[in-house]
């Protein structure tokens, strides 16, 4: 079952990688604005859950955000992060530089030891605004599945223009103050193989990651009911492997299974 929360304000979960996550979604409850259109999205394919509301307001996010913030301070539980994810690309909203201003000026009123972050799929990043604003945030975690165009064609479907040389080159302006985030699955889209885990894949990404030189690397797999059926976690073996590459270039990196 396909769960879209309601905008603009969701939570709090239990994030794998994140701990107790206050989510806030800066899209449509009834719709999703996205750049990319995963074949792996819980939120299913853009076509399936096309926006048919306006966004939530710069106001509106803010002050749903100091609703939520005093009821848990109030109340609980204390939130580790606040997170913005929803179901899209947070960093699409018109208004996303303005809206992380609030939202580091109430996490410093209510929660000041609490993180903030922004899980992004880079399409975004060129932008001078959006790019001065992620490097504001705590935890500014750029996804990037692999430095292979054609494999991101189908796993990712980029809306539009898509380069990953592009993106590599503005992922390295935030001279390490990044996260980068990755995800690896098996199984098959249409009769094709997406089985990203293999050196194939994972040694060209790698060289890539050093390059950027985040501070940190994160791994994970698929979690939930994805709209095609065919694909498969990878094992904790394999996202292992993948890690234990990473410490041997010296860089930091996690695992999700």
């Amino acid at each position: 079952m396909t769960v879209i929360y309601p905008s603009p304000i969701f939570g709090p979960v239990h994030s794998r990688r994140l701990g107790v996550s206050l989510g806030i979604n800066l899209l449509p409850a009834d719709g999703k604005v996205c750049s990319f259109d995963c074949i792996y999205c819980e939120c299913g394919f853009n076509a399936d859950h096309r926006s048919h509301s306006a966004l939530p307001t710069r106001e509106e996010v803010r002050s749903a955000l100091e609703s939520k913030l005093q009821d848990m301070q109030a109340n609980g539980p204390k939130p580790d992060v606040l997170t913005f994810a929803g179901n899209g690309e947070p960093t699409a909203h018109p208004h996303f530089p303005e809206i992380i201003e609030d939202a580091l000026a109430l996490r410093d009123k209510y929660f000041p030891n609490a993180k903030v972050s922004v899980l992004s799929n880079s399409t975004f990043i060129h932008r001078p605004a959006v790019f001065e604003a992620l490097n504001k945030v705590d935890n500014n975690i750029l996804k990037l599945d692999t430095v292979n165009e054609n494999y991101i064609g189908l796993l990712d479907r980029p809306v539009g223009k898509y380069s990953v040389g592009g993106i590599i080159e503005s992922m390295k302006a935030f001279k390490g103050k990044c996260i980068i985030q990755t995800m690896f699955l098996k199984g098959k889209y249409k009769g094709q193989n997406m089985d990203n885990t293999s050196d194939e894949y994972v040694l060209p990404w790698i060289k890539s990651v050093k390059e950027i030189s985040p501070r940190q690397v994160m791994i994970y797999t698929i979690d939930r009911e994805t709209p095609d059926h065919d694909l498969r976690k990878a094992t904790p073996e394999e996202l292992d492997r993948i890690v234990d590459m990473l410490h041997v270039e010296g860089i930091s990196a996690t695992a999700s299974y």
